[in-house]
C-alpha cells in the first residue's frame, strides 16, 4: 500500500479537503472519488470569488429569503386573521340578530302596551269631554228650558236672580187617575198644594149672559111659582181673533156758492208715515208683535196674507225702521230722564247685523242696555253700537255723574275712572263661579258651599230690607252686612294660596278677589244696589226675540230695534200695556211739538187703565 504524502497546511478559508489522496484523482480512480474530486474543485473555485460578491450574493439571498419568509408569514396571519375575523363576525352577526330579535319582540310588546295605554287615555279623554258635553248639554237645556235661577236648596232661594213665573199649576186635572184594584203602590210624596187661581182683571170688558128658566119649569110641585133668591156667576176667557179692516178717509170739500173764496177739505188725522197705507194702529200692533211677542216680520206677513193683505217683509221692514224714526224724540227723552239717575245698571249682549261697513258679513254687534230712574219712573235705554270697546259706555254716559253697575266686564273701567262715576259690580256674577262648581260636584258639599252660604246671607238681608226705607237698609248693611263681608273675606284669603288659580273653583275665588273692592262697596249707602239683576231682565226678552228672528240686515234696523225696545221695555217696567200705550202714543206722535207735549206721551204720565180702555174703544 503506498505510504500517505506529507500534510499541507490550509488557510482558515480553505474548503476542507476530501478524506481521499492524490493518487485517487488519477484516471483510474473510483467514481467516489472522481466526484469528490469535481466537487472539490467547485469548492476550491467558489474559494477563489472575492469577498464584496460573496458578501452581495448573501445580501441577495438573504433578502429572497427574508421576502419567501414575509410572504409565508404574510399568508399565515392573513389566514389566522381571516379565521378570527370570520369567528368575531359570526359572534357579531349572531350577536345582532339576537339583539334584533329580541328588540323586534320588546317592539311588539312596546308598541301593543303603548297602543293599549294611547287607546285608554283616548277612551278616558273622550269619556271626559263626553261628560264635559253632556254636562254643558244640561246647563244648556236648563237654561232654555228649566228654571232661569240658580238655586241648589231652598236656602238659595233668597237670592235667585228672578223669581219663578209659577210654582204649580192651578189647572190640573179635576180628578186624577185611581190605582186599580189589586194593585201595589208606593207612598208618594205629599204634593205641593195647588196655587189659588187669580181673578181675571177688573177692567177686562164683560159681556154678560144671563140664562134663566122659563116660567113653566119654575113652578113647585107644591103648585107656588119659584121665586129667585140669588145666582151663580163663572167667568170664561174669550177671544175675538184679529180683524183687518180698511179705513176709507173720505175728506169733504166745500166751496163758496158764490166763489168768493177757496175751497176747503176736512182735516184728517195726520199719520205717523205718510204716504203709505199703514194705519197708526197698524204700526203699534206690528211693533208689538216682533218686539213683545218675538214675531219675525215674515211670519206676521204671513199672518197678513191669510187675511187677504200682501204685505211682503221688505214692506214690513221700511215701516218698522219709519216708526222708530218718528219714535226718536220719545226716545230721546227717555235718556234725559236715566242720565239724571244717581244709579245706572249697564250690560251688553250681542246682536248680528249682517251688512255692517267695514266689516266682514255677519260680524256681531251690540245692544249696550242700561236701566235707571226712581221704582216708579224706570227707564230702560237701548243703544246699538258695533263695537264693544269701553269708547261706547264713555260716549253713552258722557257728563253723567253717579254709581254705575255692570259686571266685571273691563270695557267699563273707563266708565269707572271717570270723575264723579263710582264703579260697583254685580254680586250675582261673583256667586255664579261658586255656583257652577257646586252644580259639578253632584251633591257633595265643598268649599264652594262655603261660599254661597256667606254670600246667601247677604242676599237674605237685602230681601229682609227689600221694602225698608233707605236709612234702615243702611242701617243694616252696616251692622250686619260688613260683618259678613269680613267673614267672606277672612275666607278668601285662606283659600286663594290652597286652590290652583285654573280650576273652577280657583276661577270663581279669582273673580271674588280682583273684583272685591267693587263687590263691597254697595253697603256704602241704603240706595245701591246689589246686584245687576235689574238691566239683566230687561235685556232678556231681547234675547228671546233675537232667537227668532236672528238677525238684523242692516245697522239702521238694529238702531230701529234699539229705540223701539227701548220704549216697549220702559212701557212695561212702568206697569204699563205695551200695545195700548204705543197705540196711544202713534195716534198723538204727528201732533206732538213741543218738548211738554212729548213729556205728556212717557208712561208714567198716563193711566194703565185708561190706555186699556183707549185701545178697547177703538
Amino acid at each position: 500500500m503506498a505510504s500517505m504524502p506529507p500534510a499541507r497546511r490550509r488557510s482558515p478559508s480553505a474548503a476542507p479537503s476530501p478524506d481521499i489522496s492524490p493518487a485517487d484523482y488519477g484516471p483510474h480512480g473510483s467514481p467516489e472519488a472522481m466526484r469528490q474530486f469535481a466537487q472539490y474543485m467547485q469548492q476550491g473555485m467558489a474559494m477563489q470569488l472575492d469577498a464584496g460578491t460573496r458578501d452581495l450574493l448573501r445580501q441577495e439571498l438573504r433578502q429572497e429569503l427574508r421576502q419567501d419568509l414575509r410572504d409565508e408569514i404574510v399568508k399565515e396571519l392573513q389566514v389566522e386573521l381571516r379565521e378570527q375575523t370570520r369567528a368575531e363576525l359570526r359572534e357579531e352577526i349572531k350577536q345582532e340578530i339576537i339583539e334584533a330579535e329580541i328588540k323586534a319582540r320588546v317592539d311588539a310588546g312596546l308598541k301593543s302596551r303603548i297602543e293599549a295605554e294611547f287607546k285608554a287615555c283616548v277612551e278616558a279623554e273622550v269619556l271626559k269631554r263626553l261628560r264635559v258635553y253632556i254636562k254643558e248639554m244640561e246647563m244648556a237645556r236648563r237654561r232654555q228650558f228649566g228654571r232661569s235661577t240658580e238655586t241648589s236648596s231652598a236656602q238659595y232661594r233668597l237670592f235667585d236672580e228672578a223669581d219663578a213665573l209659577a210654582e204649580s199649576s192651578s189647572d190640573a186635572d179635576d180628578q186624577a187617575e185611581l190605582p186599580e184594584e189589586n194593585t201595589r203602590t208606593t207612598p208618594r210624596k205629599p204634593a205641593k198644594p195647588r196655587g189659588k187661581r187669580q181673578p181675571l182683571p177688573a177692567d177686562l170688558p164683560r159681556v154678560e149672559i144671563v140664562y134663566a128658566m122659563p116660567e113653566d119649569e119654575r113652578t113647585c110641585p107644591c103648585g107656588c111659582t119659584m121665586a129667585e133668591i140669588g145666582e151663580s156667576v163663572r167667568e170664561e176667557i174669550d177671544i175675538i181673533p184679529m180683524q183687518i179692516r180698511v179705513l176709507r178717509h173720505v175728506c169733504k170739500r166745500y166751496a163758496c156758492s158764490r166763489g168768493d173764496s177757496a175751497p176747503r177739505t176736512a182735516p184728517t188725522p195726520l199719520q205717523v208715515l205718510p204716504k203709505t197705507n199703514a194705519s197708526n194702529n197698524l204700526l203699534a200692533m206690528l211693533l208689538t208683535t216682533k218686539y213683545v211677542d218675538s214675531m219675525p216680520l215674515a211670519r206676521f206677513s204671513n199672518v197678513l196674507a191669510r187675511c187677504g193683505v200682501n204685505a211682503p217683509r221688505q214692506t214690513l221692514a221700511r215701516w218698522v225702521i219709519g216708526a222708530a224714526q218718528a219714535l226718536q224724540p220719545i226716545h230721546n227723552l227717555l235718556r234725559d230722564h236715566l242720565l239724571d239717575s244717581p244709579v245706572i245698571h249697564m250690560d251688553e249682549t250681542t246682536v248680528q247685523v249682517l251688512k255692517q261697513p267695514n266689516k266682514k258679513t255677519g260680524s256681531p254687534g251690540y245692544m249696550w242696555v242700561q236701566k235707571g230712574g226712581p221704582p216708579d219712573k224706570s227707564v230702560v235705554i237701548y243703544d246699538y253700537d258695533p263695537s264693544r270697546s269701553g269708547k261706547v259706555p264713555l260716549r253713552l254716559l258722557a257728563g253723567w255723574q253717579g254709581y254705575l253697575m255692570t259686571d266685571g266686564y273691563e270695557g267699563y273701567n273707563a266708565v269707572g275712572r271717570t270723575e264723579g262715576v263710582e264703579h260697583l259690580v254685580c254680586w250675582a256674577h261673583a256667586r255664579r263661579g261658586f255656583v257652577k262648581v257646586v252644580q259639578a260636584s253632584k251633591g257633595k258639599r265643598g268649599r264652594a258651599n262655603e261660599a254661597m252660604d256667606m254670600i246667601g246671607r247677604l242676599y237674605g238681608i237685602e230681601r229682609e230690607f227689600a221694602d225698608a226705607t233707605d236709612e234702615a237698609r243702611l242701617e243694616a248693611r252696616q251692622s250686619r252686612s260688613k260683618a259678613v263681608l269680613a267673614e267672606l273675606r277672612d275666607w278668601l284669603d285662606k283659600m286663594l294660596p290652597l286652590v290652583p288659580p285654573k280650576t273652577p273653583l280657583g276661577q270663581a275665588l279669582g273673580y271674588l278677589y280682583r273684583y272685591w273692592s267693587r263687590l263691597v262697596r254697595y253697603v256704602e249707602r241704603g240706595d245701591l244696589p246689589i246686584d245687576n239683576n235689574r238691566v239683566e231682565n230687561a235685556i232678556r226678552p231681547f234675547v228671546v226675540g233675537r232667537k227668532n228672528w236672528l238677525f238684523s240686515d242692516t245697522p239702521a234696523g238694529a238702531h230701529a230695534s234699539a229705540v223701539v225696545y227701548s220704549l216697549i221695555e220702559t212701557a212695561k217696567a212702568n206697569g204699563r200695556e205695551p200695545y195700548a200705550w204705543l197705540r196711544h202714543v202713534l195716534q198723538r206722535l204727528p201732533y206732538a211739538k213741543t218738548a211738554d207735549d212729548y213729556e205728556a206721551l212717557l208712561p208714567w204720565n198716563l193711566s194703565a187703565l185708561e190706555l186699556v180702555e183707549e185701545a178697547i174703544r177703538a
